[in-house]
């Protein structure tokens, strides 16, 4: 029940700063960490001195997935008697963002050489993500072959993903972006396949940019 509350307030927080991460509202600081100018994601903050460059496996915890608040409710009172959502549907939504999430970002990073291990340890950083603010304009979880459906955007989500030492678990750095997926104002299908498709694009951006970073952050002078 006590983890459940802290995740509670750490939504609730996060939705507020995932809003605004573009904005000079953003703290310098937080948990001790200093946030980085210049960086292709919302926000990025760095402990003082860490140098991730250290680090030549990684561990990939299980990814916490949090829908948008009321987004259920929300749904349910557009949609048809047929198309409503169940408490059933979002912890399969849930379920298969995370295995999805997981396996695009394995998959990026294994190809440009990264190793994953299944525990932290010394050489070991460890990446603890949330998928924050999930929103999906289509579920799609009834029998295929139904009516197809056009939207401008098949959703959005924020990333809260932080890195912590394999071997002391100090936290090293946190990242916060926000992203909707198909949001050129062009309508196209949506469906199970298309969700997925647009999910996979925008954690293949995050895993991309995560590489970089990975290989760029260094002690500050």
């Amino acid at each position: 029940m006590m983890q459940r509350s802290l995740m509670l307030v750490l939504v609730a927080v996060l939705s507020a700063c995932a809003a605004n991460q573009q904005s000079s509202s953003l703290p310098a600081t937080s948990d001790g960490l200093q946030l980085q100018p210049d960086t292709r994601f919302g926000a990025v903050y760095l402990k003082p001195g860490a140098d991730l460059s250290q680090y030549n496996k990684l561990a990939l915890l299980d990814t916490y997935v949090a829908f948008a608040k009321n987004w259920q409710r929300n749904y349910n009172e557009e949609a048809t008697f047929e198309d409503q959502v169940s408490d059933q549907d979002m912890q399969k939504i849930r379920q298969r963002v995370s295995s999805e999430f997981a396996r695009e970002l394995t998959k990026v990073l294994t190809a440009d050489g990264r190793q994953f291990v299944e525990k932290g340890g010394s050489g070991v950083l460890i990446l603890r993500p949330a998928i924050i603010n999930l929103r999906i304009t289509q579920p799609d979880l009834m029998t295929p072959g139904m009516e197809q459906t056009f939207v401008a955007s098949t959703g959005s989500m924020t990333l809260f993903l932080e890195l912590l030492d394999g071997k002391t678990g100090d936290l090293l750095a946190k990242i916060i972006d926000s992203e909707a997926a198909s949001d050129d104002g062009i309508a196209e299908v949506a469906n199970a396949v298309t969700n997925t498709a647009d999910f996979d694009r925008v954690v293949q951006r995050w895993a991309q940019l995560l590489n970089a970073h990975l290989k760029q952050l260094s002690p500050q002078s």
